[in-house]
């Protein structure tokens, strides 16, 4: 079987629990990960001439399905009048601090920037994990991007797992610094 041949007939058998377990832990609601689970699968079947077998199938779909959480969160936080946060206080409630937040997306706005968006996202990304120590991006990439597991990193490394996650946790704390102060402009 060639490395870089998809079999997108078994997708919904072979991967759709994984992703939508996924997507739910990232979004916390099962309609929206059903959603985002369904748009990863179209996604991959409209992309799949461009796989090129660098990754396994499910990791394929995996960092697609990542960039459609991301899409996710950009369209519902936008700061362009696409969402509408209101934060109330429950001062009835027995729990102290008991927030509520609604987020209201705008039904019509079409999004038609997403293409360079997604594309000025990538290269804020890029751009972020070039900053990051040379162990801890080659240490981010051949986990996240790559999706190389655990053992075969810390072997190939020569360090132990604890070292491995302190590296990624690291990695991606600063990223997210970066990509704060040179993307989402909190």
């Amino acid at each position: 079987m060639p490395t870089n041949q998809l079999f997108p007939e078994t997708w919904v058998d072979s991967y759709a629990d994984y992703l939508f377990n996924y997507a739910v832990g990232r979004v916390s609601d099962a309609e929206i990960a059903k959603d985002l689970v369904q748009e990863t699968f179209f996604a991959g079947l409209k992309s799949a001439k461009n796989y090129k077998g660098d990754a396994a199938e499910r990791t394929w779909l995996i960092a697609i399905l990542k960039r459609k959480v991301i899409d996710h969160y950009r369209k519902i936080n936008s700061k362009k009048g696409k969402a509408e946060v209101r934060m109330n206080y429950n001062a009835s409630s027995d729990s102290e601090g008991d927030w509520l937040e609604e987020q209201v997306a705008d039904p019509f706005s079409n999004f038609e920037n997403d293409a360079i968006e997604n594309e000025e996202l990538g290269l804020a990304i890029h751009d972020c994990v070039s900053k990051l120590p040379k162990k801890q991006s080659m240490v981010f990439k051949m986990k996240t991007i790559q999706g190389m597991s655990t053992e075969d990193i810390c072997n190939e490394l020569d360090i132990n797992p604890s070292n491995l996650w302190v590296m990624i946790h690291r990695a991606r704390t600063a990223l997210v610094g970066c990509l704060n102060q040179n993307w989402f402009e909190l």
